[in-house]
């Protein structure tokens, strides 16, 4: 019998395997798109979290006894601008607000910096003891911050910082979670050879910093101000200590003293002055929430 001519049909490349060993899946790359579900617990998420906020505007438009009346009003009631104004002028909030502005910033601006400096020297800079000197500052987060509040107190106090901003800030100025945490993340961005490519083109440690690290370390940097400028506004327990409500109060030692009357205290005037502290922050985050996101999400892709 004569052979068929027919030339065979090739073999379908084979799918290449992936780095486990298994082959991708066929609906690996695709788009998922979420369902009505989805949405609906992303919506009750969203009113779970807004709601306290909705309360405080809520309690800050009633009388103190209404506030602590049961129920409690679920409605917003006719006094907001009377609180307002007496917990404006109560405390004078207006100097508050300022005064926590300078110290959030600083605190946050000196920290994000002096972090990212020592975490990129010990992430990329070889020298001795690098390691029990990163273990010892690491140890420093489990001492409780109530340990050192005497002998600051009598540092401040012999300096005449006493009611002074200088006293809230200096000791603020780095925090050994920005130095950890801005190691770790210079470790897994900023690649030896980047770091290596620069020495030889002739740049100083200086310009290395400037020109390579800082931008490879933006997004942590954006994440850490965020965080320590939060932390830094509303902090309580060691502004109370080296400040008074009637020299130069942060917000949060001015709403200690808010709302305190002959006998009681007006629970909506405080929950006021909560609110006028909140508002800030909440504008800080509609301005800049979109650059901290993209920060994080710029840090996250790797090539």
């Amino acid at each position: 019998m004569a052979r068929s001519l027919t030339p065979a049909r090739p073999a379908a490349p084979a799918r290449p395997a992936t780095a486990s060993g298994r082959r991708p899946r066929p609906s690996a790359g695709r788009q998922h798109h979420a369902g009505p579900l989805t949405y609906v617990l992303l919506a009750v998420a969203a009113i779970v979290s807004l709601f306290p906020l909705y309360w405080n505007v809520v309690a800050a438009s009633h009388t103190g006894e209404r506030v602590v009346e049961a129920p409690a009003p679920l409605l917003p009631g006719t006094r907001l601008l009377d609180n307002l104004t007496f917990a404006w002028n109560q405390v004078d909030m207006g100097e508050a607000l300022v005064n926590t502005t300078v110290v959030a910033s600083l605190v946050a601006l000196s920290t994000v910096l002096f972090s990212t400096l020592a975490g990129f020297a010990f992430a990329r800079l070889p020298f001795r003891g690098k390691g029990m000197l990163l273990s010892l500052v690491v140890a420093t987060m489990t001492i409780p911050p109530q340990l050192s509040v005497i002998p600051l107190y009598r540092i401040i106090t012999d300096l005449g910082w006493f009611d002074q901003l200088q006293s809230v800030v200096l000791p603020s100025l780095v925090a050994a979670f920005g130095v950890f945490f801005m190691r770790q993340f210079l470790v897994e961005a900023l690649p030896v050879e980047l770091v290596e490519a620069a020495r030889m083109d002739g740049a100083h440690s200086l310009r290395i910093i400037w020109h390579v690290v800082f931008p490879v370390a933006r997004p942590a940097m954006a994440v850490l101000g965020m965080l320590v400028f939060v932390q830094a506004w509303n902090d309580f327990f060691w502004p109370f200590i080296a400040l008074t409500p009637d020299g130069n109060p942060t917000l949060q030692v001015a709403l200690a003293g808010l709302g305190a009357g002959n006998h009681a205290v007006n629970q909506a005037v405080v929950l006021t002055g909560a609110l006028i502290s909140t508002v800030p922050l909440l504008l800080v985050f509609a301005l800049l929430g979109k650059h901290i996101v993209g920060g994080i999400t710029a840090g996250a892709v790797k090539s």
